[in-house]
């Protein structure tokens, strides 16, 4: 069947191809070759294998004819195609789309086909007189396309005579239908007025002061003066049959361009969707393999990995095992060496260490012997000192008590006195002077009266000569702490004692170390730390600042305490935190209270164990504690 197909093919000659189409064309009339398909679009039943089958009824015949027409293309397709584009016409016309019709008509009154205009269309107006309202031309102007925008006019052009009195201007239409039409309704207005180009030829010596306005034809493009030269420069002349005529030919000529080139892209088309075909099975196969190929790859990836990972996993216990073993090998071998040095050194370091501790021996005597001295010496001044102390302590505590017991006395006599003095008070109202009995009474309690008052200006004498000499032994006490402190300074000096010096008023640096660390780096935060602490120690010493209120405690006594609310502290608490706030504030209050005129820093003999102030028997016992373990040692 295919050999007789492509012989009867081959047997077609373009001269016969007329008459081959009888036989396809007669199969369409019949209804075996079907067009129009059963959602209302119509196919082409000679291109079966092709991708597009929906096509309108032009589309479909512009196929038909193009295919018909195509050089490529073999006798038996164009026969086939001709005989489609022949039932089209004949049999299907009436599935044909209603061709579309032009959107601007001819305006309504119809002029004479033959009558000239002036092309693009122009309108003219004549007798337009000066207005005040109108100063400049191109106000003017503007003044007269505004007037006369009803009728879209797209440009004006005013032509003034030489007094400036009186113009014609010339208004340009769209060289369009819809322009003829503007242009045509334009001299209507007028016409209907009376004040048409004939009004304006009739009345031109005496036109009063109306606008005179037509559509420019021959006369006017012909005539002589600026209008006729702008409209001879400007434009043509031509008839509504030469623009129909010119307007037709450009279309048809449109037509043909459009109608080849959509053969052309058809016939493109159809090469493209053959290629098109050919690319997609290739491309179907080509993917087939990729997928093929990507599976064994993928299947080839994960058995060469899993052998990978096997491998792997052999080389690092293998690892392991070697690195277990080396590092017990190393470990012995450091042993063995260590060994074999320490045995090698030991004869050497051994008389090298005698010979340093007989010379460390003989430096230690002699040093033994100047320290015992020097601390004999000092063990006698200690001592003696410690005896004085004693000595004046109890000699204080006995003025203490002697003063207490002095002081009970003198208030049992003031009490005695007031007694005596009421009861007198009572016996001169009890009786008069001619009483003996109460008289002499009286005199007996005067007597007594005036002896315990005696009593008690002695016992005043006694109370100050005591508070003078518990002064002076309060000063020497002073003395002796002043001694103390200036003596044992570096005995006492240490951190780690418990029983030492502090100098009072002093800022702690530990607090701004800590808080310099967290902001700079270590080789710089100790330098920030010690230039905060001097700077904040001289202010200390600004007796002018004082960052204290007065208020009073339970008992009434007036107390200073901190403001909490000083500017300078608020601003140092927010800028540096806690602790170097806490710092500044203890040493604002041990300057407050040791040396508050003075502002700066004094020793004191302190407890660190309790944190306070240390007595003379707390130093003395530390002092005594530290000579004997000195002793002990030597």
């Amino acid at each position: 069947m295919g050999s007789s197909s492509s012989d009867e093919e081959s047997d077609l000659s373009d001269s016969e191809i007329n008459e081959y189409k009888e036989k396809p064309y007669e199969l369409l009339k019949a209804g075996t070759y079907k067009v129009k398909g059963p959602n209302g679009f119509l196919r082409c039943p000679f291109c079966a294998g092709k991708k597009k089958q929906d096509y309108q009824y032009n589309h479909l015949l512009q196929h038909a004819i193009g295919v018909g027409k195509g050089a490529s293309r073999s006798a038996k397709q164009k026969a086939n195609h001709l005989a489609l584009a022949t039932f089209l016409e004949k049999d299907m016309a009436s599935e044909a789309e209603p061709m579309p019709q032009p959107s601007i008509s001819i305006p309504a009154p119809q002029p004479e086909k033959n009558e000239l205009y002036c092309w693009p269309w122009v309108g003219i107006v004549a007798n337009i007189q000066d207005e005040p309202k109108s100063s400049g031309s191109a106000d003017r102007g503007a003044y007269w396309l505004k007037k006369f925008s009803r009728y879209k006019p797209l440009q004006i052009e005013m032509f003034w005579d030489d007094h400036q009195r009186n113009a014609q201007a010339v208004l340009r239409f769209d060289h369009d239908w819809f322009g003829f039409k503007n242009a045509m309704e334009f001299e209507k207005s007028f016409v209907a007025n009376g004040r048409s180009k004939k009004g304006w030829d009739d009345r031109r010596t005496s036109p009063g002061n109306n606008l005179y306005g037509w559509f420019a034809r021959e006369e006017d493009y012909n005539s002589g003066g600026p209008v006729g030269d702008y409209l001879r420069k400007k434009g043509d002349l031509k008839t509504i049959a030469d623009l129909v005529q010119e307007a037709t030919k450009d279309r048809n000529q449109i037509v043909d361009n459009l109608v080849n080139e959509i053969d052309l892209k058809n016939e493109n088309l159809d090469q493209l969707q053959t290629k098109y075909n050919e690319k997609t099975l290739s491309l179907s196969r080509l993917l087939e393999e990729k997928d093929e190929l990507h599976r064994s790859f993928y299947e080839e990836t994960r058995k060469l990995q899993r052998i990978a990972r096997e491998h792997i996993k052999r080389v690092l216990d293998e690892q392991e095992m070697l690195n277990i073993e080396l590092e017990n090998k190393k470990k012995r071998l450091d042993s063995w060496s260590k060994e074999l040095k320490s045995r090698e050194a030991l004869t050497e370091r051994e008389r090298q260490k005698l010979e340093e501790e007989k010379k460390k021996n003989d430096m230690r005597n002699s040093a033994l012997q100047l320290a015992s001295e020097e601390q004999r010496k000092a063990d006698e001044n200690v001592l003696r000192l410690v005896e004085e102390q004693k000595r004046e302590k109890e000699e204080a505590l006995k003025k203490v008590l002697e003063l207490e017991r002095n002081l009970d006395e003198k208030q049992k006599l003031e009490m005695e006195i007031e007694e005596l003095k009421g009861k007198l008070e009572v016996m001169k109202h009890m009786g008069g002077d001619d009483d003996a009995a109460v008289q002499q009474k009286i005199n007996q309690m005067n007597e007594q009266l005036q002896e315990k008052k005696e009593n008690l200006d002695s016992l005043e004498d006694l109370n100050q000569q005591l508070l003078a000499k518990e002064r002076q032994s309060n000063d020497e006490l002073q003395e002796a702490r002043k001694e103390l402190i200036a003596g044992l300074t570096d005995m006492l000096s240490s951190n780690r004692v418990n029983i030492g010096i502090k100098r009072m008023g002093e800022l702690d640096e530990k607090g701004f170390k800590n808080a310099c660390r967290q902001r700079y780096p270590p080789e710089e935060a100790d330098i920030k730390a010690l230039e905060l602490c001097s700077l904040w120690q001289e202010k200390l010493k600004n007796a002018e600042w004082q960052p204290f209120r007065v208020v009073e405690d339970s008992k009434g006594n007036a107390q200073r305490v901190l403001k909490e609310d000083d500017e300078l502290l608020v601003d140092l608490k927010e800028e540096w935190g806690e602790e170097i706030y806490n710092a500044v504030a203890t040493a604002l209050k041990e300057i407050q209270e040791y040396n508050p005129s003075g502002c700066y820093v004094v020793p004191e003999l302190w407890n660190f164990k309790e944190n306070r102030k240390a007595t003379l028997k707390e130093v003395i016992a530390y002092i005594l504690n530290q000579l004997k373990s000195l002793k002990r040692k030597r």
